[in-house]
């Protein structure tokens, strides 16, 4: 069969090979195409999809991807240290905005975790060259990158590392889960498929890119 793809793959219209879960719908294509795996250093980034992660539990990400533009407007373009001097008042009007997921948990959660990044800044020198010393070992990683295999990984060892220092650290809605989709969303991981026309590209990203210090 010439237009058959391996499980976890599909064929787009105009024949590229994409992993399955964008589906046809062209924001998630797009996020697919040119965010997804790309390794990030940016403090700023590296906080909003923390933050983004933690909304999205219990949700698609699709949901929170529509509303991202929205939650950027509402909190301040996740600028860390405006975040972090939020209070009732902000609280009282991010509940009030139909434009985001309207959760005291999660909203609160977002306003504590950018006070605890400050704190992991004057620790660590940047929230990116924390996240980054729990980038897995090749050694560590899948031989091979199918959909049975990521199936299997909604967690891993360095997800759940990660998370485990960032609640004794004080963060929530940080679990193994939030996490790992975090790494992988951020280039800590590269878990395009293989046969994926994306997979060689964030590969070749991954070697360029500069481990922050």
């Amino acid at each position: 069969m010439e237009n058959a793809v391996a499980a976890g793959l599909m064929r787009r219209e105009d024949g590229v090979v994409s992993c399955w879960w964008p589906g046809a719908d062209p924001l998630y294509v797009d996020y697919h195409d040119r965010e997804w795996g790309r390794p990030a250093a940016d403090d700023r980034l590296l906080f909003e999809k923390l933050c983004l992660e933690g909304f999205q539990s219990g949700l698609s990400w699709i949901t929170i991807l529509r509303k991202r533009e929205n939650f950027r407007k509402a909190f301040a373009d996740f600028d860390i240290e405006t975040v972090a001097g939020f209070g009732e008042d902000d609280v009282a009007r991010l509940l009030g905005d139909a434009g985001i997921v309207r959760h005291r948990g999660k909203i609160e959660s977002v306003i504590n975790n950018a006070r605890r990044a400050l704190d992991l800044r004057a620790e660590a020198g940047s929230i990116a060259g924390f996240v980054w010393r729990f980038e897995p070992a090749a050694k560590d990683r899948p031989e091979t990158c199918d959909h049975a295999t990521l199936s299997k990984m909604a967690k891993t060892a360095e997800s759940t590392a990660l998370s485990k220092e960032l609640k004794r650290r004080g963060w929530s809605f940080v679990g193994p889960t939030t996490v790992y989709s975090f790494m992988q969303a951020m280039g800590l991981v590269n878990d395009h498929l293989e046969g994926c026309h994306c997979r060689e590209r964030v590969e070749e990203a991954r070697q360029r890119f500069a481990r922050p210090a």
